[in-house]
């Protein structure tokens, strides 16, 4: 018989998957999951734009010595639905592991369609440039990193040159990418989040991060579960065949027994035992 806290985990787990597949809020796993001690929120609902929803939240290690590295966190939500303070057990699993860490919001679907979320996210990189300094982060450089929808406006600022010189910022900004369960190649439209969110846009190819893989990329962790059907593994496949074919450093792990929602709940404390996920981005980044 399964021991009490086994069985609660599996109940949380249960919880978590069925917030995450119906873009509900997280609340559930910050509030009864314990925290990582080793990161904190610094500062909260920080402005980088004009737009109601252009707010971000910044998360340090609880001890630093000198410029930490940088995180910048996408969360996913199918590009219309999604808070940054339901990602808090992200945030503070990051600045735990040494990285000031920031996860913004951005504009979502039906107020935007692609590209604005995108260009969203360049412009609170151009903020993180501007004044990470402040919070210990070393702004010469940074890592990105999120899950589903959010890996997607990840990557297509890491491999799409045009968003970040549209901010100002330069070349080589972005030194790492770790996605998962990102969709980088999901042509045609087939799921009413995507063709809200991109058909319109007149050059289908161009939403899509896969058509942008060149030998100027940054080096990309791409990370997927064997069991996930909502981004099916061959768009982690297929991105990191393309980006080897140029040349650039990739890594792809396929984490056995794992779906959509796990790849990102192994990240909080209480599932952290069912894939190293967490581990192996940190292990990457810092590489």
């Amino acid at each position: 018989m399964a021991s009490p806290i086994t069985l609660g985990r599996r109940a949380l787990l249960t919880a978590g998957s069925a917030l995450l597949s119906a873009c509900s809020p997280l609340g559930l796993l910050n509030a009864f999951t314990p925290a990582d001690t080793g990161g904190r929120l610094a500062a909260g609902g920080i402005a980088y734009g004009p737009d109601e929803r252009h707010r971000l939240d910044v998360y340090v290690p609880a001890q630093s010595a000198g410029r930490a590295p940088v995180m910048v966190f996408f969360y996913g939500g199918g590009w219309n639905s999604g808070e940054r303070a339901d990602y808090a057990f992200v945030g503070r699993a990051f600045a735990a592991q040494g990285f000031v860490t920031v996860i913004p919001d951005y504009r979502l679907v039906p107020k935007v369609r692609f590209p604005a979320f995108v260009e969203d996210g360049a412009l609170a990189l151009r903020w993180v440039r501007d004044n990470i300094a402040t919070y210990g982060g070393d702004a010469t450089g940074i890592a990105l990193s999120g899950h589903s929808a959010g890996a997607h406006i990840a990557m297509m600022l890491a491999l799409d040159g045009r968003f970040l010189a549209r901010a100002g910022l330069p070349p080589g900004f972005v030194r790492s990418i770790a996605g998962l369960a990102g969709p980088y190649d999901f042509l045609p439209f087939d799921d009413p989040r995507s063709i809200a969110a991109f058909g319109e846009f007149p050059r289908l190819t161009d939403t899509q991060p896969i058509s942008f893989a060149s030998a100027r990329a940054p080096r990309a962790f791409l990370a997927t579960g064997d069991e996930d059907e909502t981004v099916r593994p061959r768009n982690s496949i297929a991105l990191a065949a393309k980006l080897r074919a140029a040349g650039v450093a990739v890594e792809l792990k396929t984490y056995p027994g794992i779906g959509h929602a796990g790849i990102l709940l192994a990240l909080n404390t209480g599932f952290r035992g069912r894939a190293p996920v967490l581990a192996d981005i940190v292990r990457f980044a810092k590489a």
